[in-house]
């Protein structure tokens, strides 16, 4: 019996077969805490991580942490974390620099009975009390318009306490000007990390039957130093003239997620 040309064809076949093998792309992996169940345990701070996320889900877990009280428009590309600290401790989970929309979920408990914590876009801040485990969901919230996560970049350290107004003074001297604005000046010092400041003035003066009422803001460094502040107040209803006048001055320091504040209020003069 002749089996050649069979044989030479079944040959043919397993080379060929073999060859769409080897040609076939590798396919990437989901990352190993696409699931809740495979949530990384951070363990000390700071944490920080890289994690290609092109390739995560979502699922019906990142569904019910998100529609726990947050509302994110989507939770694409979710990779999961997880918290646990032995007292209690005030973290922040930043996901800013990441090159995609990056959204963020903390909630506790488990799937089926998730509790949100708190969430929002690019970052959040959260106080985890001592043996409380608290589920970390970093997510692609689509507010960029499209696409399945890319580069996420995660950190969650200890948060930095906010700005703090160690002074705020008021010169017992102002000065009117031909205008009829008033110039209020004194000190301030701010400590700690602001990403902006600015510091509110009143100014309340009874001219004959009527009360003239004014108000000015100015910014400030934080930066520890002593500045001297001036604001000129301006008013709806009148003219400052010379004579006594009250005023209260609120100053705001904020940072990331916190605001620091000082207020201060004098009776001061108004002098040409």
């Amino acid at each position: 019996m002749h089996r050649g040309p069979f044989r030479a064809t079944t040959a043919l076949t397993i080379v060929a077969l073999m060859t769409l093998v080897l040609a076939a792309p590798t396919l990437a992996a989901a990352p190993s805490n696409d699931t809740h169940a495979g949530s990384v345990a951070v363990s000390s701070f700071p944490f920080t991580a890289s994690l290609d996320t092109t390739e995560a889900t979502t699922d019906a877990d990142d569904a019910e942490a998100n529609t726990a009280d947050c509302g994110a428009p989507a939770t694409d590309a979710s990779v999961w974390y997880s918290v646990t600290t032995a007292s209690d401790t005030d973290l922040v989970v930043d996901v800013a620099s990441s090159d995609y929309s990056a959204g963020v979920i903390v909630a506790t408990g488990s799937p089926g009975s998730f509790a949100l914590v708190t969430c929002g876009p690019g970052g959040v801040a959260f106080t985890a009390l001592a043996g409380e485990t608290y589920s970390i969901l970093a997510f692609d919230d689509q507010l960029d318009g499209g696409g399945n996560g890319g580069m996420l970049n995660i950190t969650v350290d200890l948060l930095p306490p906010p700005p703090t107004i160690d002074e705020l003074t008021i010169d017992g001297v102002a000065h009117f000007t031909k205008a009829g604005s008033a110039i209020v000046s004194g000190t301030i010092v701010c400590n700690g990390q602001a990403d902006f400041s600015f510091l509110d003035v009143q100014l309340r003066q009874r001219v004959g039957r009527v009360y003239i009422n004014g108000f000015g803001e100015a910014g400030f460094p934080c930066d520890g130093s002593t500045y001297h502040w001036s604001v000129e107040v301006f008013s709806d209803n009148g003219l400052f003239k010379g004579g006594k006048a009250a005023t209260v001055s609120v100053a705001f320091a904020c940072g990331p997620f916190f605001c620091g504040d000082g207020f201060a209020e004098a009776r001061i003069q108004l002098k040409r």
